[in-house]
């Protein structure tokens, strides 16, 4: 009899653990992290965002409306990092993190924002949408892009070209649209900097 109810309280115990365990699990993330990195000339490059899905939704133009910044992600902000001092868009940016904000526009060109606070997307919220006065405010550089129709593209995505290993290609594509910067690393000034210490 001793044994029979040892048995039966082990059971109970394991079984009771087995559900505790399962309760825990969660489920995976709706936009899960993702990172991208490459090295170009003396500088890496690196994104970090989330990665959200179509999901049978229109995106441009309808969940991100046109004429409105977005995140260029999801849940908080999408960061790039540049390990040394770069120039897009015709202006020298320091080393360190920006933040990626995107204007989309139903036609014509594309507003890219660097910001150089890397602030949170939530910073910039008021009355339920961003602050587009206070986000153009902490504009380390915008630059303007004409989007491509790409295949459909389920997940979001970012890819680092590193082209001639002097300038990169930076794409974020999504849906059916891409839109790219490019990031001179200034590999000939660097080298000249580095000739003249000498």
């Amino acid at each position: 009899m001793k044994n029979k109810n040892f048995i039966f309280l082990t059971l109970a115990f394991l079984l009771i653990g087995s559900i505790s365990a399962l309760a825990q699990i969660q489920q995976p993330a709706a936009s899960p992290a993702a990172h991208v990195s490459q090295v170009v000339g003396f500088t890496k490059i690196s994104i970090d965002y989330s990665s959200p899905a179509v999901k049978g939704r229109k995106v441009f133009g309808g969940i991100i409306k046109y004429g409105e910044s977005w995140r260029a992600g999801a849940n908080g902000q999408t960061i790039i990092e540049f390990s040394t001092a770069v120039n897009v868009g015709g202006k020298n940016l320091a080393a360190g993190k920006y933040s990626i904000f995107v204007t989309p526009a139903a036609s014509g060109e594309w507003t890219i924002h660097l910001n150089k606070k890397a602030e949170s997307i939530y910073s910039y919220m008021k009355d339920g949408k961003i602050d587009e006065a206070a986000l153009a405010a902490d504009d380390a550089v915008a630059v303007k892009a004409a989007p491509a129709t790409i295949g459909a593209t389920e997940r979001l995505q970012y890819h680092i070209s590193a082209g001639n290993n002097k300038v990169a290609q930076v794409t974020l594509a999504w849906e059916t649209a891409a839109v790219s910067f490019m990031v001179d690393t200034q590999v000939d000034q660097k080298m000249e900097q580095f000739k003249n210490q000498f």
